[in-house]
């Protein structure tokens, strides 16, 4: 469910792991590798959690940070805990 009260979607394990398997090879298309630190700056929607899951099966570490962070926000986060790709 996303932050709307109609707002809402469903997915099979099947399908959701179909999608987490295609974003972690893009993750590894950049790049990514298990270690890396990964900050992730997305809303509550389906994409937040296929990233997460993607960085968690490649054994990247991920930070989420609230969409509604300023950019000097996002900056300083990402500075401190220097992850080396941002999802948006």
């Amino acid at each position: 469910e996303g932050n709307e009260p109609g707002d809402s979607a469903k997915i099979t394990y099947r399908e959701l792991l179909h999608k987490v398997c295609q974003f972690a090879n893009v993750l590894r298309s950049q790049g990514v590798k298990k270690g890396d630190r990964v900050s992730i700056y997305l809303p509550m929607i389906l994409e937040l959690v296929i990233a997460m899951l993607a960085c968690a099966r490649i054994g990247a570490l991920h930070s989420t940070v609230f969409a509604g962070f300023s950019a000097e926000s996002l900056c300083e986060r990402i500075l401190d805990c220097g992850c080396s790709l941002l999802i948006t």
